[in-house]
């Protein structure tokens, strides 16, 4: 029967099913021989769904998989450009693709390209033909240059979202209909296929243009009539380009076909065939669901593996390490207990032969400076571990918590360090930790310098920032599918828990053991997507060599001084009564200032405020957004109570803080720097946080003066200028901005001198002040509620004020509009550098919406500045190498050194290159990177 009404064709995008197979999976081998196979699996996977789901009503009567070929299209010829700077497939996916081509024919699906055509040329030809012909049409794709198709019976179906996209859709990513789509992205261009476009239009602009205008032609006749003036130029400048573009996004419905519409028809696959070719690729799983699906007999399937291939340098590249599916069960009755020296020596050997190694330490606390060692532990594969104790102690008698007694049974520290030191700085065995920060630090303090590193929380990092966390229980029951031995019930909680020297020996080592082998497993799990996912680049520059660099900062420590903290903390107990009797005598009456629930009464009850809201237990909100709403509607008992809260934070947070974290052995404060504790790739400090110090206020700046610099020395500070502006200015290619910053202008009073029509000289600090509070709070996506609470102005003005920034420099409202389309399409998005920050709430509804738009927008600009400063960090050991210095502190965008006086200006000069440079090679920013520096006595005096 002749294709037509009543019938319903399905075409698949078969290069964008290998692409995504490819990505969204990890590396798979074939066990017989290496060969990859990865991407195979999974379009084998994808197409066997569809198979399962086609049923009822919606099925397909036709189908047809459509692959790119392999040479140049006729664009080529239009336009040489056109794609010319794609990148070449990486190297394992290149045998993967005739394979896929065969598993299509052994699903029994035509497969279908043509030389001198891109696949969506025969999906537009094929599904106009259908259209035409009276039938319906589903485009399995979510490539966005298949929807200049949807309508009139075509429609499109995202396989990974299961999405089904028509008008309306096409509407929400382009702003226009379907049959305008191919206008708006003649002008927007296409930066992946190199399509030249309109430069500084974006998609948005685009769309309003042809919305206004109808179509390209209409709007390149009337270009004169444009408004703003660059706009116009640029259309009639770029005229030809943009209808060159015009015809390279354009897709063919007339491509030269060799299969015809009836040929199509829907055909079961031959079982017999379809198995002999799984089985060829050793795919078990799906064998069985496919002979269960026919009612046959699955194929026996057997197979070889291939040994492992560690690198001991730890690239990732090449990796053809087994599956998961392909590990041993866990067991902890093949952990050994290490108790002499032939049996440690032993291990070595392993550790020599294997050429790498996990290693996890056991200690006394979480507090590296001071925690004890009490165990090692080791894993050379899957399946192996072993626990080396050396600091337990026996509980003595009627004693909770132990004599401090000497267990039996163990090596002496001292033995079992002498044993393993040459192994764990041996630069040809690798050392694989989990948070391996941690375990160098305690390594260290005992003499053990260790190196080379791997660590599997870094990797998780690099792989899925914003995802989950990368803490190692995570890890394992996410990838691995497996639950550690929890540490509570070895430890107890509350008044009567243990610290882990306590713990019987017995129960440490399965611990402890399995600890090392979850390590290892989780480094065979996620090392080898590095490649895949893209994200070497990020690990091995910017992760990996920036442990030993922080570890190095935070053994250093930096001096604090008792004294001063002390006095402080007196200071502000004195301005919190001072400011407890002002509050009092506004309410009329005393009531515990720090109690949420007794100040709501007393603003929203007894003084009768407008706007309380009352939560889920009764209480009134009494954030700090609804104290800084009231204080800006001219109330004064708010005012005071945020500034009794700033004081009391102040206070508890860290001059009485600051003075419990002081090394009773050095004097000095160490932080802990937490590399994977923001999405961005933002350091955190913990333990005390040093970051969080205000610096906007005398009392924060105060606190600052506690950290000082030793006799003969002074602190330096090194502090980026304004580093997420420049980066905002290059990624949105704002060029007023970018010459502002090239010509060392004062970039605030230029934006105010944009936007308000006010001359810089003479300017008034308050509108100056203004346009530095859009500037910052445009790059964390600031609403005009926040803004009007910043600059305690109605909202109306800040809306105002925010539509007029968006009006003088329309690029970033571009940025804004670009960045969230491809968080939305790609469910992540990316710094310079090549960081991947996952956004999985992007499509969220309601306020998680905002939020995680916002915090989209914000990533790639926060990110890449947290990028720069880690590769400067990484850099800096070097070039200070010959310099009585060291680095201290990093703080946002600032690096704190120690350095002797006589080398302060040698080590400004070097630090200052360094950081200045740090985007290079990598990056070529538009724009300079400037670094301020300062020195003093202490902290507040150097900044």
């Amino acid at each position: 029967m002749a294709f037509g009404k009543g019938h319903h064709l399905h075409l698949i995008d078969g290069s964008g099913f290998i692409f995504r197979a490819y990505h969204a999976l990890p590396p798979l081998t074939r066990k017989s021989d290496g060969l990859p196979i990865g991407a195979v699996a999974g379009f084998c996977n994808m197409v066997f769904k569809m198979v399962e789901d086609a049923k009822g009503s919606d099925a397909p009567t036709h189908v047809a998989v459509i692959f790119d070929h392999s040479g140049k299209t006729f664009r080529s010829d239009i336009y040489p450009e056109y794609k010319a700077q794609r990148p070449e497939p990486p190297e394992d996916l290149r045998p993967q693709f005739s394979l896929i081509r065969d598993a299509t024919r052994a699903f029994n699906l035509p497969c279908i390209e043509k030389k001198g055509y891109e696949a969506d040329d025969l999906i537009a030809t094929y599904g106009c033909l259908a259209r035409e012909a009276g039938g319906r049409v589903t485009i399995i794709s979510s490539d966005k240059d298949l929807m200049q198709l949807v309508g009139g019976g075509i429609e499109m179906l995202d396989p990974i979202k299961a999405r089904t996209i028509g008008p309306d859709e096409v509407r929400e990513k382009f702003g226009v209909a379907p049959e305008k789509v191919v206008d708006v992205q003649a002008l927007a261009g296409d930066s992946v296929d190199n399509v030249p476009g309109a430069p500084g239009i974006g998609v948005k602009t685009a769309a309003l243009l042809i919305e206004q205008y109808g179509d390209i032609d209409t709007l390149l006749a009337r270009a004169e009539e444009i408004k703003q003036p660059k706009r116009r130029q640029t259309l009639i400048e770029f005229a030809d380009q943009i209808r060159i573009s015009r015809e390279l996004v354009t897709l063919k419905c007339d491509t030269p076909l060799d299969e015809t519409l009836d040929e199509l028809e829907v055909r079961e696959p031959d079982p017999e065939k379809l198995l002999t070719f799984l089985a060829e690729m050793e795919f078990r799983t799906l064998s069985s669901r496919v002979a269960s699906k026919f009612d046959v007999e699955p194929p026996v399937i057997e197979s070889k593996p291939v040994p492992s291939a560690s690198s001991s340098a730890g690239d990732g590249e090449g990796w053809s390490g087994p599956a998961t599916s392909s590990f041993p069960e866990f067991s902890t009755a093949d952990y050994e207990t290490v108790r002499d020296r032939a049996a440690l020596e032993t291990w070595v050997e392993r550790i020599r032969e294997r050429g790498v190694v996990a290693v996890d330490t056991e200690t006394t606390g979480l507090d590296e400076m001071v925690a004890d060692l009490v165990g090692i532990s080791l894993s050379v594969g899957a399946g192996t571990g072993c626990y080396v104790p050396v600091g337990h102690v026996e509980k003595g008698d009627g004693d909770l918590f132990g004599a401090g007694k000497r267990a039996e049974g163990q090596m002496s520290l001292e033995e079992a360090l002498e044993i393993l030191k040459p192994v764990l700085e041996d630069p040809s065995v690798l050392k694989i930790g989990q948070n391996m920060k941690y375990d160098a630090k305690i390594f260290s303090r005992h003499g053990v310098e260790v190196a080379p590193i791997d660590d599997t929380m870094l990797i998780s990092f690099a792989l899925h920032s914003g995802l989950h966390g990368h803490g190692m229980d995570m890890l394992s029951e996410t990838y691995l599918g497996h639950t550690p031995i929890p540490i509570k019930p070895l430890l107890g909680s509350g008044k009567s828990a243990i610290t882990f020297d306590k713990v019987p020996v017995e129960d440490a080592s399965a611990y402890a053991a399995e600890d090392a082998e979850i390590t290892w497993r989780l480094w065979e799990t996620l090392k080898p997507r590095l490649p895949y996912a893209r994200v070497t680049r990020v690990y091995e520059t910017m992760e990996r060599p920036l442990i030993p660099v922080l570890a190095k900062m935070e053994m250093a420590g930096v001096k604090v001084d008792r004294d001063h903290l002390s006095r402080m903390s007196g200071a502000f107990a004195q301005k919190m009564a001072q400011l407890e009797e002002e509050i009092h005598e506004l309410a009329g009456g005393k009531f515990n200032v720090g109690s949420p629930k007794q100040l709501g009464e007393v603003l929203f009850d007894q003084m009768g405020l407008e706007g309380g809201k009352k939560g889920k237990t009764g209480a009134y909100a009494t954030g700090a957004d609804v104290l800084e709403t009231l204080a800006a509607q001219g109330h004064d008992l708010p005012a005071r109570v945020l500034d009794w809260r700033q004081v009391s934070k102040l206070k508890s947070t860290y001059t009485d803080s600051l003075q419990e974290h002081i090394n009773p052995d050095t004097g000095r404060v160490h932080t802990s720097y937490v590399i994977s504790g923001a999405a961005t790739g933002r350091l955190a400090s913990t333990d005390p946080n040093l970051q969080n110090i205000p610096v906007r206020t005398e009392e924060g700046r105060r606190i600052r003066e506690a950290f000082i610099a030793p006799e003969g020395r002074v602190l330096v500070s090194l502090d980026y200028s304004q580093i997420e502006l420049r980066i905002l200015a290059h990624v949105a290619d704002i060029e007023a901005l970018k010459q502002a910053f090239r010509d060392g202008l004062d970039i605030h009073a230029m934006t105010a001198s944009e936007m308000f029509g006010v001359p810089v000289e003479g300017m008034d600090p308050m509108v100056r002040r203004q346009a530095k509070a859009i500037n910052f709070g445009v790059i964390y996506g600031i609403s005009a509620f926040g803004l009007a609470n910043n600059l305690r102005i109605p909202r109306d003005q800040a809306k105002e004020f925010i539509d007029t920034y968006f009006e003088r420099f329309p690029g970033i409202r571009e940025y804004m509009d670009r960045t969230k389309a491809f968080a939305k399409e790609n469910q992540f998005v990316e710094t310079l550098f090549g960081r991947k920050i996952h956004t999985p709430q992007i499509s969220a509804k309601g306020p998680k919406a905002a939020f995680a738009q916002r915090a989209a927008i914000n990533a790639p600009i926060q990110g890449s500045a947290a990028d720069v400063i880690r590769r400067a960090m990484i850099r800096v050991p070097e070039a200070i190498e010959k310099l009585p210095a060291k680095m201290l502190l990093q703080v946002h965008d600032e690096l704190v050194f120690e350095v002797e006086e006589s080398a302060v200006e040698d080590t400004i000069a070097a630090v200052r290159k360094v950081m200045e440079g740090a985007a290079m090679p990598a990056v070529d920013l538009s724009v300079p990177l400037v670094v301020d520096a300062g020195t003093g006595p202490n902290w507040a005096k150097a900044h």
